[in-house]
């Protein structure tokens, strides 16, 4: 069997956890950031599961992660 490629974009945006669920980051925080709030800012720092509906896909494009 040939290896399978991983997915360049996929690899820089997913990592796995040691469940092996991925982990994402969140969208929005990149600019027009003076009319978000300090709060909302700071939760957007931190990472969150994928929903399960994606993982499979997920779990495919980074077989090596």
């Amino acid at each position: 069997m040939p290896k399978i490629k991983t997915n360049s974009g996929a690899k820089k945006r997913f990592k796995l956890s040691k469940n092996g669920k991925p982990i994402r980051g969140h969208a929005y925080k990149s600019h027009i950031l003076n009319k978000k709030s300090t709060k909302r800012k700071r939760n957007l720092r931190k990472t969150a599961v994928a929903d399960k509906t994606n993982c499979k896909q997920i779990k495919r494009l980074i077989p090596y992660k």
